[in-house]
């Protein structure tokens, strides 16, 4: 029973439907390849022989996402397989990388063309498209050039974002701040339009609301432990994607989960919660400090 509940907790991880997904892509190679090093030899035949064919659909893959977070992920994954994995079936993946370098290699080299002489989409269609991202999702496509940089930093963005984190009484609450600050123009500050700088306004807030260490890591690594779901989600805004009956989205409980937390799961469904083993890494700013730290272009 034990070996099928294993089997059922990884596949509710969900790492095969999001490997295709450029921004799921580099946290799910780096499951996989935590799940290799820390419990692939305690698992069933039948649960290695799944996790070792979607390692190797995650080389296979590579070509497809061109990023450096990607590239990145897949080395990882390649220290894994390299550590954890008996010989036959490591050469099989280790070429699989190879094959996959060489591929990734020869797609990234013609691509600076074809961005230079792709066709742009407007402004205002960019951002119309980005309002239905979320905060990660933001965060990345900002990234990919300077007309989507210029998209994602569209002030409306953020203040949809801090509405969906904090709720329209919190964003009431700071506008009334503002004008507390600078009655002498109150007349200019009789509307939303009186923050100028709603992403701020975001970071800011993480330093004010007191479960600001939590959420900062949900936003960051777009997994949680649903305790409604009692399994590891992929997260949407900090909130669980899956609907529970008679309850509603403000009174979910979400965990955040470390990597080691997930192998933990797949083991014997139990999480040590409470355990903070990777909070002191982010002491020095934290996680919300290097999203913000991000370039504009």
């Amino acid at each position: 029973m034990n070996m099928r509940s294993q089997i059922e907790r990884y596949e509710k991880l969900g790492l095969r439907e999001s490997l295709p997904k450029i921004y799921r892509y580099p946290i799910a190679c780096r499951e996989i390849g935590f799940i290799l090093r820390e419990a692939y030899i305690q698992f069933p035949k039948n649960l290695q022989s799944i996790i070792f064919h979607d390692t190797l659909a995650a080389f296979r893959l590579l070509p497809q996402i061109q990023t450096q977070s990607a590239v990145s992920a897949v080395h990882f994954l390649l220290q894994s397989v390299e550590a954890a994995l008996p010989k036959q079936k490591r050469n099989m993946a280790v070429k699989e990388f190879k094959l996959a370098m060489v591929a990734h290699k020869r797609r990234s080299k013609p691509q600076h063309q074809e961005e230079k002489d792709s066709f742009q989409l407007p402004h205002d269609v960019l951002v119309h498209i980005f309002s239905f991202l979320d905060m990660q999702s933001l965060v990345s496509v900002g990234l990919v050039c300077g007309s989507w940089n210029l998209a994602a930093n569209d002030n409306h963005l953020w203040e949809l974002q801090y509405v969906v984190l904090y709720g329209n009484a919190a964003k009431q609450q700071l506008i009334n701040r503002v004008e507390d600050r600078n009655k002498r123009h109150l007349q200019e500050l009789t509307d939303t339009k009186s923050i100028t700088d709603w992403k701020e306004a975001v970071n800011r807030a993480y330093t004010v609301y007191s479960d600001a260490g939590a959420l900062a890591k949900k936003l960051t690594t777009n997994r949680g432990y649903c305790v409604n779901c009692r399994t590891v989600v992929w997260l949407n805004n900090s909130k669980c994607p899956n609907v529970h009956s008679g309850m509603i989205s403000e009174v979910q409980e979400i965990k955040p989960v470390t990597p080691f937390q997930v192998v933990e799961y797949v083991l014997d469904d139990s999480l040590s919660l409470t355990s903070s083993s990777d909070s002191d890494s982010d002491s020095e700013g934290g996680p919300v400090s290097r999203l913000w730290a991000l370039p504009k272009m």
